[in-house]
């Protein structure tokens, strides 16, 4: 049995709310610099230099790469034989969001009611997904997720007759239909499979995996290898103006489901593809 400290867990997201929000990824600004390298788009070229030129800015000065800090989306890893201390896991989560974006002088994003919209103040409640997990240790994942990308996400339950073909027709129509608005190069996660509610999950996990890392499944390796050249077939390109880049990664997520269903997400990040994390 191990210890954690309620006071430990909030110091912790704090800090990573505003390091998701300052740094982005090195596997991010490699993708950025690879994409340059293909690009045969001017415009799309120098859209891609200027992401490279926000992202350098917003880590040397530590302050936000976009004014958009997202909605705060924590993912726990809780081992067994972890014990919480001096508070309630969520409420120290919570604490450690609403610290982190008062001292980090982020943007509060989020209403206390989706229909009444009045602005909590603080950027909570955070939306917490929690895993059991073997071992003593406390994983926290923090990716603040954009309003705008996150628009344009969608789900739909297809028959199961429809196959990989009908998955591929429906990721890039909703890539498609989803244009310039999301700030592209986007990071598209995929989820196939589960329930209605598990497929959309999947597809949210899928934005965690380091852009260039394929599924260690060969075949659906291969399907987002397929995806991704598709996706940036559609000419969208850099923030909409057109271009080889709409995407720096397709990352998809499976689960087994009913024999009667086929559920597929997609769940699209914009180029701000953000998410720190830590263990304790």
């Amino acid at each position: 049995m191990r210890l954690v400290d309620a006071a430990t867990i909030t110091a912790t997201v704090a800090e990573l709310c505003q390091k998701a929000n300052y740094e982005l990824g090195e596997d991010v600004l490699e993708a950025f610099k690879e994409a340059l390298d293909q690009e045969i788009s001017l415009t799309g070229r120098d859209v891609l230099q200027q992401l490279l030129e926000n992202a350098r800015i917003a880590r040397e000065e530590q302050v936000p790469m976009c004014q958009d800090t997202g909605f705060a989306v924590v993912f726990l890893e809780v081992g067994q034989e972890v014990v919480i201390t001096g508070g309630d896991l969520y409420e120290a989560v919570n604490e450690g969001v609403r610290r982190g974006y008062q001292e980090g002088y982020l943007r509060k994003s989020i209403v206390d009611h989706p229909l009444r919209r009045k602005n909590t103040g603080d950027n909570t409640p955070a939306v917490i997904h929690t895993r059991i997990v073997p071992g003593d240790k406390l994983k926290i994942i923090v990716a603040p997720k954009g309003g705008g990308s996150e628009n344009m996400s969608g789900l739909r339950m297809l028959k199961p007759a429809e196959g990989v073909e009908g998955v591929k027709k429906f990721v890039i129509e909703q890539v498609r239909a989803a244009g310039p608005n999301p700030c592209p190069p986007v990071v598209v996660g995929v989820g196939i499979g589960g329930t209605f509610e598990k497929a959309a999950l999947l597809a949210k996990e899928a934005l965690l995996r380091p852009l260039g890392q394929p599924h260690p499944d060969t075949e659906i390796a291969c399907l987002e290898r397929e995806l991704l050249e598709a996706i940036n077939n559609l000419g969208i390109g850099p923030q909409g103006l057109g271009g080889r880049t709409t995407a720096l990664a397709v990352h998809v997520e499976v689960f087994p489901c009913h024999i009667a269903s086929l559920p597929v997400a997609v769940n699209i990040n914009c180029h701000a593809s953000r998410h720190k994390e830590a263990i304790l």
